[in-house]
């Protein structure tokens, strides 16, 4: 994996935003979804919450680069008019593992497609802007053993947020399980290899 493709932008918390036009009001709620299963989750206890809207069109995506998972719906809205803008909104706030539904509750009057993919795409863009945003990494796991002669060879790989300790125990000698940025993975194993420390790759 490239240096570049193993970090991805995230939600930092919920986000909500709202749009009103011509007496329809937009509300947009985004949130982090870590799989699938998280996503439809959020968008059934959303579907459940406001089950009086007239429509709760979504658009998710879960992954980077080209192994990325997508979907998004209009909900009953015109083809296109609600679940690929809020896709174009996710898209360009540059966001990963990112699920974003927009509640419509009509106002009696018709915002044809133009109007309605404009409201749609903005009160996601809104909610997407206030959910804040954290880094996180694909990373991997080593679980490595070591002699307590070579424990300090293997401490100062120790380094935070690219390599980070996650667990010790004794066997009787140490056993140290690290989490690993994917990008860091070869440097890592073969300072281990060259420090003569026996490890494996859990995930």
């Amino acid at each position: 994996m490239k240096p570049e493709t193993d970090a991805r932008r995230v939600p930092a918390g919920e986000g909500r935003g709202e749009v009103r036009e011509k007496a329809s009001r937009f509300f947009g709620i985004a949130s982090r979804a870590r799989d699938v299963a998280e996503a439809e989750k959020l968008l059934e206890r959303l579907r459940r919450e406001y089950h009086d809207a007239t429509h709760v069109a979504f658009a998710w995506k879960i992954g980077v680069g080209s192994e990325a998972r997508r979907r998004a719906s209009d909900a009953g809205e015109p083809s296109g008019t609600a679940g690929k803008p809020i896709g174009l909104a996710i898209d360009a706030s540059g966001l990963s593992d990112v699920v974003v539904a927009v509640v419509r509750y009509y106002g009696g009057t018709n915002l044809g497609t133009g109007g309605l993919a404009r409201a749609y795409r903005e009160a996601a863009a809104r909610a997407l802007e206030a959910c804040g945003v954290e880094t996180t990494y694909e990373t991997a796991r080593l679980e490595v053993r070591a002699p307590f002669e070579r424990i300090g060879a293997l401490r100062r790989l120790v380094r935070p947020p690219d390599v980070v300790l996650v667990a010790e125990r004794f066997e009787p000698d140490p056993v140290v399980e690290l989490s690993v940025r994917r990008s860091r993975l070869p440097s890592v194993e073969a300072a281990l290899t060259e420090a003569r420390l026996e490890f494996t790759r859990l995930v």
